[in-house]
Formats: structure tokens, C-alpha cells, sequence
């Protein structure tokens, strides 16, 4: 009896032992450029938080036709994609079908915010017989974002994860309330994104990649430091195309949170 009771414990103790082991995670590393000008590294001691990939548009103006156009936000919904990164057990994809995802959830979704012209919402208008404008692209300012919903395409299902805006005074914020976390930052490194990008709905070309670390104004939780990679569109026409109207332009791009 006795025997048998130490070989009941001993096994009891095994699976507990096997069972307190942590699942082995994937080496999270940044996308390159490759174009040997890279993005500040991340600061020493941050831990990688989520992966996200945004799917929104980038806001413009115009002082007149001659002028240079200026950014002036953006406003993007995000998807948790921490889960389909390579190497993830069960849930990761291929490095390819990865880094693919920005140009998938360009064209395969509709934008998810309420526009000021609706139609424009479907991806592929502007190759359409109707093609839309930069100008098509504004968002209802007062409500902007839609009731939350989770992506899912072809090969990915991610969950709703947050939005991302600039506040009043004009500062990149990240609201990530599934998560617990937000951010309220300021770039501190900014790259052109590889000749080799995609250039998105209007053709215009991908925004660059950005280093984003939190202000001093004690907004964040959670968030030190966002990365924006891989972008897909974003980048504006020229003023004297858009008449000095400005406008915004549907993009796409990952967003890497470490705190």
C-alpha cells in the first residue's frame, strides 16, 4: 500500500512539475527595412506587450496648391495579432503569410470607421469605374469609430484590440482597453518604408516607419515605447493635385507595443 501511494505521489508530482514548465514563446524580433537605415532599438528592459496590426486612414491638409501637405492624425482601429506571429505553437503562421497580413486587411476589409462619403469604405474603390478621391476618405469627426468588431479574413480571426487617434491637443494616443494598456506618445525615430512596400488604395505610396515613446504628460499605462512597421498606403498626393483641399488616405501598418 505504502509503495503504491509513493508511486501515485511521485507521478502526481511529475505532472505538476510538467504543468508549472512555461509554454516555450517565439523570438519576437522587429521587422527591417533593409535598406540599412533601421528604427532606434527598443529600450533596454521593455518587454514586448501585443502586436497589432491598424487598419484606418491618415489625415492631411493644405495651406494652398503650392504648399507642401501636412499630417495631421490619424485614426485607426486595432486587431490583436500577437497570437499569429511565427513560431507561436498551434496559432502561427508562416513568415510570408505574417508580413502579409497588412496588405490583406487593406483590401479585404472595409475600412472600419464611419466616412463622411460611405462608399468608400469597400476596399478597391479607387480602381473602380467610380474611382474615389483622397478627399473621399474623411471620417464623421463627432463619431469616427464604429461598434468594436474582431478581424476575420482568410487565415486570420484577431480580436478587436483598440484605436488609435491623436487626442485634442494633437498627441499619438493608443487606447488599447482590452488590454489594460494606453498610450500617450511622441516619435522619436521615423525610417521611409522599403521601396519595395505597398503603395496602397490610391497608389500614393506607404508611410514611414516610426519609433513612438511615451510623453512626459503621465497618460500611459503601461506602454514605454510603439513601433509601426510594415505600413501599407497612408502617404498623401501633392496639394496642387488635391486642389488645397487636403484629405485622408487609407492605410494599413503593425503596431508593436512594449512596456
Amino acid at each position: 500500500m505504502a509503495a503504491r501511494s509513493i508511486t501515485v505521489l511521485a507521478s502526481f508530482l511529475a505532472m505538476a512539475s510538467a504543468a508549472a514548465l512555461p509554454c516555450k514563446l517565439p523570438t519576437y524580433t522587429l521587422p527591417l527595412t533593409g535598406t540599412g537605415t533601421e528604427l532606434p532599438a527598443v529600450d533596454s528592459g521593455l518587454k514586448l506587450l501585443k502586436i497589432a496590426v491598424g487598419h484606418g486612414i491618415q489625415n492631411y491638409t493644405c495651406a494652398d496648391t503650392t504648399s507642401a501637405t501636412t499630417a495631421t492624425g490619424a485614426l485607426a482601429v486595432l486587431y490583436d495579432i500577437t497570437s499569429l506571429y511565427p513560431g507561436t505553437v498551434k496559432t502561427g503562421l508562416t513568415v510570408d503569410a505574417f508580413n502579409a497580413i497588412s496588405s490583406q486587411v487593406l483590401w479585404g476589409q472595409n475600412l472600419p470607421l464611419n466616412l463622411q462619403t460611405t462608399a468608400a469604405a469597400s476596399p478597391g474603390t479607387a480602381t473602380s469605374p467610380n474611382a474615389m478621391a483622397e478627399t473621399d476618405y474623411g471620417a464623421v469627426i463627432a463619431d469616427p469609430f464604429p461598434t468594436p468588431s474582431p478581424l476575420s479574413l482568410p487565415g486570420i480571426n484577431a480580436a478587436f484590440l483598440g484605436h488609435h487617434y491623436f487626442d485634442a491637443a494633437g498627441v499619438p494616443t493608443f487606447d488599447l482597453p482590452g488590454a489594460g494598456l494606453f498610450g500617450s506618445v511622441s516619435k522619436t525615430g521615423d525610417v521611409k518604408a522599403p521601396s519595395t512596400a505597398q503603395t496602397g488604395i490610391l497608389g500614393t505610396g506607404a508611410v514611414d516607419w516610426l519609433q513612438l515613446s511615451a510623453t512626459s504628460n503621465g497618460l500611459s499605462k503601461g506602454i514605454k515605447q510603439v513601433y509601426r512597421v510594415i505600413t501599407v498606403g497612408g502617404a498623401s498626393q501633392t496639394c496642387a493635385v488635391l486642389n488645397a483641399a487636403g484629405g485622408s488616405v487609407p492605410y494599413t501598418a503593425f503596431y508593436w507595443f512594449f512596456g
